[in-house]
């Protein structure tokens, strides 16, 4: 049975790599279009050249042209300092006062950043690691595509002007990928809402809950917390109903769908061919006001998001993944409610807030109540593995893992999790919460190989 399934996971990532080839050759550029071409593009773009093509799931004029107009009134007065390409991707550098939350919210200054050695002071105090821990478990930092390239395959200098910022730029091509402009927006096809605290929350079933969880819960009032990210890639396969993959935090209050409703934000990397075009993980943010209702998006999709640091490239891949058996890429992330609003810090820099009017007087506009750790993917039939596709029970080098594992009181202190299992579905699972020293202080191992029967 072991060799079987083995058989059948290698088959599947093949199908996966095949089915979202033809996704990634739509939006690999030959060219970079200028922005300016870009978005003389978006004004006299019709519903029919995209209507009726295989890879367009938008079936009404009315829903490509509501896409139409978010992408107009996104980049409308947008002065762009350059462009560049990475990967599948085009980037275009902006003014960090002419971003989209900027402008669309109407913020008049942009909030003062938590202090540079916040990150760090907000963690526990922990003794010198021992030499045989850090020995058993040698890792590397993932490094995003941005950050290691100069110059893009064009020329074009990959690093944003001072006081101006990267934005990964959202395509018709790619948001016709999704039936209509609310479904963009979505975590994921049909979205829900699973029990929001508890021990051992039974995972949710029947053919509404496309959904599935490995994910640890700590029910405590928070102002955010810390966690390191160990990346992979597991193959998605879009043409067998497989969405996403991804593995992330999430820092929750409030409950229901009207606004002010469940709010959360979700920090981590996600492997999401219909989004982004390939099998390659992104670092990604979400947030919502009111349980996945009507609020939230991706990264800058939607101008909620302000970004005040260029070095991080929402949206962008790495160049360093983790290997079964081989070497192992991480990233650190951490999120903050510092002032009002929720601040991100990426490799220990503040890059970026969701401002505290985002929540409508909710219950984020004073502190989280849930800390969330883990892996989630969405699918009908058969679902993608989560992690690293492996089972937890594999341990190091072979299951994913987090790690550095705290969280941030309401008196800005750093404590260590005090960690339970929460909606775990059939085809995933933990291992742990485990104790060591050092970064290693606490970890587990989440996700599995995903299947059917999820």
């Amino acid at each position: 049975m072991k060799s079987k399934r083995i058989v059948s996971l290698a088959l599947i990532a093949l199908g996966a790599l095949a089915a979202s080839a033809a996704v990634s050759a739509q939006t690999t550029p030959a060219r970079l279009t200028p922005f300016n071409e870009y978005r003389a593009g978006l004004a006299s773009a019709k519903s029919t050249a995209f209507v009726g093509r295989a890879e367009v799931r938008v079936k009404q004029a009315p829903d490509f042209e509501e896409m139409r107009q978010h992408l107009t009134k996104l980049y409308a007065t947008l002065t762009v300092t350059h462009s560049f390409a990475l990967e599948s991707d085009t980037y275009d550098c902006i003014p960090v006062t002419q971003q989209p939350a900027v402008r669309l919210q109407g913020i008049r200054s942009i909030a003062e950043a938590p202090p540079s050695g916040l990150a760090a002071a907000g963690k526990p105090a922990v003794g010198a690691p021992a030499k045989a821990e850090e020995s058993l478990h040698p890792t590397a930092r993932a490094v995003q595509t941005g950050e290691a390239t100069q110059k893009d395959k064009f020329g074009n200098s990959t690093k944003c002007e001072a006081n101006t910022i990267p934005m990964r730029r959202v395509t018709l091509e790619e948001m016709t990928r999704f039936p209509t402009l609310h479904e963009f927006f979505a975590k994921g096809p049909n979205p829900t809402v699973p029990p929001q605290a508890g021990k051992n929350i039974p995972p949710c079933t029947g053919p509404s809950c496309l959904h599935k969880y490995s994910v640890f819960n700590q029910t405590v009032n928070n102002w955010g917390g810390n966690s390191v990210l160990n990346l992979w890639s597991p193959p998605v396969n879009t043409g067998a109903g497989e969405d996403f993959s991804l593995t992330q935090h999430w820092y929750v209050g409030g409950s229901g769908k009207t606004l002010p409703g469940l709010q959360t934000v979700e920090v981590g990397w996600q492997n999401y061919p219909n989004k982004y075009g390939d099998q390659r993980s992104r670092l990604f943010i979400y947030h919502t006001a009111d349980g996945y209702n009507t609020t939230g998006c991706y990264n800058l999709d939607c101008g909620d998001f302000v970004q005040t640091n260029g070095s991080v490239y929402l949206g962008g891949g790495f160049t360093n993944y983790s290997t079964n058996g081989g070497a192992q890429g991480e990233f650190s992330i951490q999120v903050q409610f510092f002032r009002g609003n929720w601040w991100i810090f990426y490799q220990g820099t503040a890059f970026g807030y969701y401002p505290g009017s985002l929540f409508h007087g909710g219950q984020l506009t004073r502190y989280a109540t849930n800390v969330q750790y883990g892996t989630e993917s969405t699918g009908t039939n058969l679902w993608p593995g989560e992690g690293s596709g492996q089972w937890p029970s594999t341990g190091w080098s072979h299951a994913a893992y987090q790690r550095d594992l705290f969280y941030i009181n309401t008196s800005a202190q750093g404590i260590w999790e005090n960690l339970s299992p929460w909606n775990v579905a059939p085809c995933y699972n933990l291992s742990g919460p485990f104790t060591g020293s050092g970064a290693w202080q606490l970890y587990f191992y989440d996700g599995g190989p995903g299947g059917h029967g999820c």
